[in-house]
């Protein structure tokens, strides 16, 4: 029985593998087909024609840039706003705290289209215009709820104590603030941040409404997919996928060595407390 059970797991994770793996390789292999179509069937052919052109489209750099600035905005003010909103709801109790955490994730359920829609309004009514502004203030409406439920799930382990210790030692809001609580929401901070970039580059809905004129790179590929895509699209994407692997990479080995380094201080610190008993 047991040995049917772990065939079972590693027949079912390498199904699950294959099925979030087996999209990227033929995506990925279609860069390189020299096809006009973004296909890896028929195989015409090795070409790196394709990123050629995206290099020399400047329409798809213009559009990189203006997706990368919206996902800088979006962060500088979702991780603020969603850490205030986890401080604050997880300072009250009762009826006003259910309440409060309602309103904040309630715009994660609200469709993207209504979001952008009413954005747009909301701010036209204000004699604001479209433009990417205003996609980094739609945005920010919803990807700051991500930032607060991580940070709320962090401030669950925080021991209350510490703050009222350090009050009673005589320090000042502010410094239990920056030197107690902060360093303890660091981490749930830093993934909310990640989280809100990267939301924030693949949004489209939102963005498709309150863009005005200005390109990002959902925006682009929609209007290629309804002109004619073409492999450069696969081009691109790679890129961003290898990018993005090479970033988790490093995050992985800087974490590990962190927790390589904490270890031998903790062994460091049993051994002399060994030595002095």
């Amino acid at each position: 029985m047991h040995k049917t059970r772990d065939l079972l797991f590693h027949v079912y994770m390498g199904a699950f593998l294959l099925y979030l793996l087996v999209p990227l390789l033929v995506m990925g292999g279609a860069a390189f087909n020299d096809s006009k179509l973004p296909t890896v069937l028929p195989w015409k052919g090795f070409t790196d024609q394709w990123f050629i052109d995206m290099w020399n489209d400047d329409r798809i750099w213009i559009a990189f840039r203006n997706t990368i600035l919206v996902a800088l905005g979006v962060v500088a003010l979702s991780v603020p706003i969603g850490t205030a909103g986890a401080i604050l709801i997880n300072s009250i109790s009762g009826r006003w705290r259910a309440t409060l955490y309602g309103l904040m994730v309630a715009p994660i359920l609200i469709p993207g289209v209504v979001i952008g829609i009413s954005t747009l309004l909301f701010w036209n009514n204000l004699s604001v215009g479209s433009g990417l502004h205003l996609s980094v203030l739609g945005q920010v409406s919803y990807i700051a709820s991500f930032v607060m439920l991580l940070v709320l799930a962090r401030l669950q382990s925080f021991d209350a104590g510490l703050e009222e210790a350090a009050l009673d030692l005589g320090a000042s809001h502010a410094q239990v603030m920056r030197r107690i609580l902060l360093p303890h929401l660091y981490p749930a901070i830093g993934a909310g941040a990640a989280i809100a970039f990267f939301q924030s580059i693949e949004n489209f809905n939102v963005t498709l409404f309150t863009r005005g004129g200005a390109d990002t790179l959902t925006v682009y590929v929609f209007s290629k997919v309804r002109s004619g895509i073409t492999p450069t699209i696969n081009a691109l994407a790679l890129l961003l996928i290898l990018v993005t692997l090479c970033a988790a990479l490093i995050y992985e080995i800087n974490r590990r060595r962190k927790a390589r380094l904490e270890a031998a201080r903790e062994a460091e610190a049993r051994r002399a407390e060994d030595a002095m008993l």
